[in-house]
């Protein structure tokens, strides 16, 4: 009966034990684990010289209530491998979030998807440019493979609240790319600055007459249209592509604080404000702007180019994380603070070789900013310098300098320290328990080295065997 007992206990501690540890572990993983979806956009074709610019409507994303915490993309074939940029240029891509009335079935490709209609409302970011220019939530372009896009602790991107969702509409999103099909083409930074001479294009995609002087950008290489080749290369085969996506989410929690999105465009005209006339300012953000080469005497030496726009932020709050976007050619960019203190530089990395994310010549990364959580803050209406920086040895078109920012909302109550206290409750219980439980193991191993050690049996061995 003694020895019944004392297996029961030791059953029981280890029990014990083997519950505390796993649940301390689930409690961990549900509670830190960030979740990953990898989805694959319809597939698009390219040949040389061709450009590709495809509008997905209504693709793959997690559904819920979620906070964003990180989105990647490549440009892949068939087969899954990736793509150089020397074969594939990325020009760009980007994903913007919008409402749409339930019940229409809408294709998952094509270039009206009825955003100025009744029936879709665009959900932009929190600014700054007008009439729905870079209102995107996520976009990146030949520098995606080596940006690190993650958001830290505790913040998140905020998406598919219900309370935000109009009454009989749903959240949905919409992919924008942007590649260039580089294979034997004749001059390949031509081709990837959209030079409309290359292009041989004199009118827009809606067939207006292009502007005077326009020498080259997105008006010139748009979807279908083929810069030029080498003969050879005419006739070269299509190649199957894929935009491939990845989310890193979790879902919204009260601990998590939302960030806002901010893009300011370093080529933004605009108004100010006339308060006396209740009109507020109007940024007209043209995207892209050219670079003009340098006096041949400068340029020897080497030359920069210098652009940059001051604008202020609707409201205010903690920086989280700053990146810069810049074409191939660009040397850096800077975010400024009123009296000149740097909010943030990010500066580009090219490769040095031919394999994917890491093609000489070419922008594969771009540095990014994370200051300690508090420590850097915006006010609401502070002016912002922003500062794009080109080599200029070299005529440049189309050129973008942007810079996106994410900062904490300043409504949003700081849960830190209520997350520190629940996590310091929850590791004192557990330690707690724990200790409880070694507590419970050790005195059922003694009375189970007492019982069974104890005492001598009459068997050959001199001990009894252990009986359960």
């Amino acid at each position: 009966m003694a020895h019944g007992s004392s297996c029961l206990l030791l059953n029981l501690a280890i029990l014990l034990l083997l519950s505390i540890v796993q649940s301390s572990q689930a409690h961990q993983k549900s509670e830190n684990g960030i979740k990953t979806k990898v989805f694959l956009s319809p597939k698009f074709e390219s040949k040389p010289g061709s450009v590709v610019e495809k509008y997905y409507d209504n693709i793959d994303f997690p559904k819920g209530h979620i906070a964003i915490k990180g989105f990647d993309a490549e440009v892949i074939d068939e087969q899954g491998n990736s793509i150089p940029l020397h074969e594939a240029y990325l020009h760009h891509w980007v994903v913007q979030r919008y409402h749409q009335r339930k019940g229409l079935d809408i294709p998952k490709h094509g270039r009206d998807l009825g955003f100025l209609k009744s029936d879709h409302i665009i959900v932009g970011n929190s600014g700054i440019c007008d009439y729905g220019r870079l209102s995107q939530y996520f976009g990146l372009g030949s520098e995606t493979r080596r940006t690190d896009t993650s958001v830290p602790e505790p913040y998140g991107i905020e998406v598919g609240n219900p309370e935000d969702i109009p009454d009989g509409y749903e959240e949905r999103w919409v992919l924008n790319v942007h590649t260039i099909d580089t294979r034997g083409v004749e001059d390949k930074s031509g081709c990837t600055e959209c030079r409309c001479d290359l292009y041989n294009v004199t009118k827009d995609e809606s067939g207006h007459v292009l502007p005077p002087g326009y020498k080259g950008g997105f008006f010139c290489c748009y979807d279908n249209v083929r810069c030029k080749v080498k003969e050879e290369f005419r006739g070269a085969e299509k190649k199957g592509l894929y935009m491939r996506y990845t989310v890193k989410y979790v879902d919204w929690d009260t601990s998590i604080v939302p960030v806002k999105i901010y893009i300011i465009d370093v080529s933004d005209i605009w108004t100010k404000a006339d308060a006396s006339r209740g009109m507020r300012e109007s940024h007209l953000c043209m995207v892209e702007y050219d670079v003009e080469s340098c006096p041949t005497a400068v340029a020897n030496d080497g030359c920069t180019h210098k652009k940059s726009v001051s604008v202020s932020l609707p409201t205010g709050g903690d920086v989280i994380y700053g990146v810069g976007h810049q074409h191939a050619g660009g040397i850096g960019t800077t975010l400024y603070g009123e009296g000149g203190r740097v909010i943030c530089s990010s500066n580009p990395t090219y490769g040095t070789g031919n394999e994917p994310g890491n093609e000489a010549g070419y922008i594969v990364g771009m540095s990014t900013c994370y200051p300690s959580p508090g420590s850097l803050k915006i006010s609401a209406g502070e002016m912002l310098t922003f500062v794009s920086k080109y080599n200029s040895t070299k005529t440049r078109t189309g050129v973008m300098g942007l810079f996106y920012l994410l900062i904490a909302d300043p409504s949003a109550a700081n849960p830190n320290v209520t997350l520190n206290g629940q996590l310091e409750a929850h590791n004192s219980v557990i330690a707690s328990n724990f200790g409880w439980a070694i507590a419970l193991f050790g005195a059922a191993l003694v009375g189970v080295v007492v019982l069974v050690f104890g005492r001598r049996s009459g068997t050959e061995e001199g001990y009894e065997a252990i009986m359960t």
